[in-house]
């Protein structure tokens, strides 16, 4: 099983940053993407953005330019640095990790944390 834990949310104003950091532990082998999701009341769980082992990323359309992504293998952790927050960046953002083992993919989450953009 793998746990993960997430720190760093909170309230900002609009134009400014946070950044939020994941830290999984436990069976943290065959973890081969970490990443961070997030769901605004009323909405669908959509993708902020991925960290693939291969050092590839992907993000959301909504914060590309803005949000970026980075992990360190060694110490299973994911760290997203966002700027320039938006009222619409208001959600509980969740971080995720993704294992493959034997063929089969498992899916693990944090719980989550706030984020809230407000003057």
């Amino acid at each position: 099983q793998v746990h993960l834990v997430e720190s760093g949310g909170g309230v900002v104003q609009p134009g400014g940053s946070l950044t939020l950091s994941c830290q999984a532990s436990g069976n943290t082998r065959y973890i081969y993407v970490m990443g961070w999701y997030r769901q605004a009341p009323g909405k669908q769980r959509e993708l902020v953005a991925e960290a693939i082992n291969s050092g590839s990323a992907r993000y959301g359309d909504s914060v590309r330019g803005r949000f970026t992504i980075s992990r360190d293998n060694t110490k299973d952790t994911v760290v997203l640095k966002m700027n320039n927050l938006k009222r619409e960046d208001t959600a509980v953002y969740y971080c995720n990790a993704v294992q493959s083992v034997m063929g089969d993919e498992h899916e693990h989450w944090g719980q989550g944390t706030q984020v809230t953009v407000s003057s």
